[in-house]
């Protein structure tokens, strides 16, 4: 039997399932990110004009390897560097699965593996402003066991309710998982 694919559908932000109780904004932790972003691309002559300078820069977090980043290569960065969109995109991805191998083994199913290739779009406006208009999650999992298919296929709803990224952004998230079990196609 085959997994059913779960419904297409959009995280509205700030949206909470209809069936939770409502917020009623009560905190019961707070959670502080701290990380240094430091501009390397001087060159010596600063930002004298558009062209003159690189965007390099690295992002680094105590006890952590730094990442070497730069700007998206249609705005003059370095295309071998990580631009601040793949890296929202990949915050989304990595958020989304976290919570859904947690949700995964609290409800007894066992997850093999698990690979996503999202996708960010994003919009540029003619003044140069711009924002991204959804991110689609195209998760691929692998369950042991053909039983939990349909479960661990609608887990991926509760992964996206519950993502802090995803529940943060102005965008819709969207999720197009694909479950095998085994290694077989449950789609």
């Amino acid at each position: 039997m085959a997994c059913p694919p779960a419904p297409n559908r959009a995280l509205t932000p700030g949206a909470i399932d209809p069936g939770a109780a409502p917020y009623d904004g009560s905190v019961s932790a707070t959670h502080i990110y701290e990380v240094l972003v430091e501009w390397t691309g001087s060159g010596g002559s600063g930002t004298t004009s558009y062209r003159s300078y690189s965007r390099d820069h690295e992002i680094r977090s105590a006890g952590k390897q730094v990442i070497a980043g730069s700007s998206d290569a249609a705005f003059l960065g370095d295309p071998d560097r990580w631009n601040p969109e793949e890296l929202l995109v990949a915050a989304l991805s990595q958020c989304h699965m976290l919570w859904y191998l947690h949700l995964a083994a609290s409800a007894g199913i066992v997850v093999i593996s698990y690979k996503d290739l999202p996708v960010g779009t994003m919009t540029e406006l003619p003044d140069g402003a711009g924002q991204f208009t959804e991110v689609l999650l195209r998760p691929s999992v692998t369950v042991t066991e053909q039983v939990a298919c349909a479960r661990a296929t609608t887990l991926h709803d509760d992964a996206e309710r519950l993502c802090f990224i995803a529940r943060s952004v102005n965008f819709p998230v969207r999720h197009e998982p694909v479950t095998t079990v085994g290694g077989k196609d449950s789609t």
